[in-house]
């Protein structure tokens, strides 16, 4: 990821050079959170954590930024000079990856001097925004997947680069089995599937030619793509290979489908290799796919075993933005709150607390200040991960976090299970939060 102190909008440099002139640098607190769940959505999964770690501990202005910004025109060689020594040393408090969450509840907690605390607010938004957006539609697929293999294939039509591996990154983290885009192998550790493109087959005089060149080259993983033509001429050439590669110890561990009536072909494709002895091979289907798709597919029985899943989750095309923000809550000791019509923020420190139903899973939520006892048998979702700059305690592995969100969606509500007609969850804003809302409003308006 990039590491660019110049990747952020121009108004933190703006707001940084008053800061500095004026020698505003008390502590502020700002929180990250949502402030409407889209009517498409009954939960979130929080991601994004260890990306945004990683940019506050090497945030750094090199000597190329320093000198573009003094270039520019827009700002004195003392405030550039001063960035020159900008080193994020703040406190953070998030809620870990991959845990279910919900509208007006802080994700994310920094505590630092006011000019680090602003700036890294773009960037800050940026990561947790893409990948809990993605992780969340990512879940969508998982829970009705009902165990089936999904892969992500979503690269080639990702808003950019980062966005393509970031994404990788978010289905593996909501239960994903792996990603097709390499890099986030090398990167995050995630398996890595591929098969073979309609090109390959085309590029060959006979599709058979084409199954069994691919099978000879990757004798470990062969899944033949079978509709370039017609996946039922495709699967019954796949049968008539299938004893001569058998005699090279060749096993055809699946055929892929990529287009049509993906009941209907899988059904009849399903056949034709049963009939070919092929019961083991399995099939996979891909296809502009997402968790309406898979439901209807998974309700109707077709017999298909996992599911590419690419362009619609990558991009969240149903809901492709969360109404996120990261606000100023608290500067120089002192509770602050917007109050802007609709954009309204809660005031102070925060916790947020969870109630747990009989099972373990989620029945309601507590949002309360820091400093205020949570209910009896409630749990405190936000953890300290960064004091001073540094990490709390080193990256918890990704698969770690995988399996903890697989734990989660075992128990998680069947009300919240569903796609549509998710009932409203219960967050509660708690009595003293309430009380510091009606306070800093009598002062402001005192003030006034």
């Amino acid at each position: 990821m990039s590491r660019d102190a110049l990747l952020t909008d121009l108004y933190q440099l703006t707001m940084l050079q008053a800061y500095h002139r004026q020698g505003m640098a008390e502590t502020a607190v700002f929180e990250f959170f949502v402030r409407d769940l889209p009517d498409q959505r009954g939960f979130l999964l929080a991601a994004g954590l260890e990306q945004v770690l990683e940019y506050l501990e090497t945030l750094r202005f090199d000597a190329d930024d320093l000198a573009w910004l003094r270039d520019s025109g827009r700002f004195d060689d003392d405030f550039i000079d001063a960035l020159a020594g900008f080193r994020f040393g703040g406190d953070v408090d998030a809620m870990p990856e991959g845990t279910v969450c919900f509208a007006n509840e802080p994700l994310l907690r920094v505590t630092a001097p006011l000019p680090e605390a602003q700036l890294v607010e773009s960037r800050v938004i940026n990561l947790l925004h893409l990948e809990t957006l993605i992780a969340s539609k990512a879940v969508r697929c998982v829970l009705t997947a009902g165990g089936r293999q999904l892969v992500d294939f979503g690269m080639r039509r990702a808003h950019g680069a980062e966005a393509a591996l970031l994404a990788a990154r978010a289905t593996y983290l909501a239960g994903f089995a792996g990603s097709a885009t390499v890099e986030a192998g090398q990167r995050f550790g995630i398996p890595v599937f591929g098969t073979m493109a309609h090109s390959f087959v085309q590029a060959h005089a006979d599709e058979s030619d084409a199954f069994r060149d691919f099978a000879l080259s990757q004798p470990d993983n062969v899944v033949l793509l079978i509709d370039t033509f017609d996946s039922e001429a495709g699967a019954r050439k796949v049968v008539a290979l299938a004893p001569e590669l058998a005699r090279h110890g060749i096993h055809i561990k699946a055929v892929r489908i990529d287009s049509g009536d993906l009941h209907e072909a899988s059904v009849r494709v399903r056949a034709i290799l049963d009939a070919g002895d092929l019961v083991e091979t399995g099939i996979f289907c891909s296809g502009n796919l997402d968790e309406y798709k898979i439901a209807r597919l998974v309700a109707g029985e077709a017999p298909i075993n996992g599911f590419g899943v690419g362009t619609h989750v990558t991009t969240s095309n149903d809901v492709p933005y969360l109404d996120c923000a990261y606000k100023l809550q608290e500067y120089a000791g002192i509770a602050r709150r917007k109050t802007s019509p609709g954009k309204a923020t809660w005031p102070g420190r925060k916790q947020v607390w969870r109630i747990d139903d009989a099972t373990g899973g989620p029945r309601e939520d507590v949002v309360e200040l820091v400093d205020v006892p949570g209910p009896d048998g409630a749990r405190p979702l936000l953890q300290p991960v960064m004091r001073d700059g540094r990490r709390v305690s080193p990256a918890q592995p990704l698969g770690d976090l995988r399996a903890g969100v697989l734990a989660q969606l075992e128990r998680l509500p069947e009300s919240l299970r569903r796609l549509s007609g998710t009932p409203h969850y219960k967050v509660t804003i708690g009595a003293q939060l309430q009380a510091l809302v009606e306070r800093v409003d009598r002062r402001r308006v005192a003030g006034d």
